[in-house]
């Protein structure tokens, strides 16, 4: 099932073009991640307490339209495929005429905090992800 995040473009978001800077469309789909992945349970204070750490190794982005000042956003995230020790999620970004601006793929990998070092996601993360899987 896709999760959506709203957000409203703010004029700290503007480049000297006159729309949102490319970094910010990043942005954007970083904070729904985190928002989505704290609804699979993971909150920053679980993710401190199991001392792990989902980290983005490979993001790979499509500016597909412009976005100017105050217009509503909607980024949808989706699960496209679970590994041992790294996932990938879709990310969409739509504007208020559901018209499609940008999407990326983002492959994350689970870290230990401590050593840095990946591992296997945990089983209730791996579990959760598998459930949002769609099915083929």
């Amino acid at each position: 099932m896709a999760h959506r995040y709203h957000l409203t473009v703010r004029s700290t978001d503007i480049d000297v073009i006159g729309h949102v800077n490319n970094a910010k469309y990043l942005e954007y789909m970083e904070w729904a991640r985190f928002e989505w992945i704290w609804e699979q349970g993971f909150t920053l204070d679980e993710l401190r307490r199991r001392a792990i750490m989902p980290v983005v190794v490979n993001i790979n982005i499509n500016y597909r339209k412009e976005l100017k000042m105050r217009e509503e956003v909607t980024a949808i995230t989706t699960v496209v495929k679970v590994g041992e020790k790294s996932f990938v999620i879709r990310q969409e970004l739509y504007n208020a005429a559901d018209i499609l601006v940008a999407d990326a793929d983002v492959t994350m990998v689970m870290i230990d905090a401590n050593t840095r070092q990946s591992i296997s996601l945990p089983a209730e993360l791996k579990e959760a992800l598998l459930v949002e899987l769609p099915k083929s």
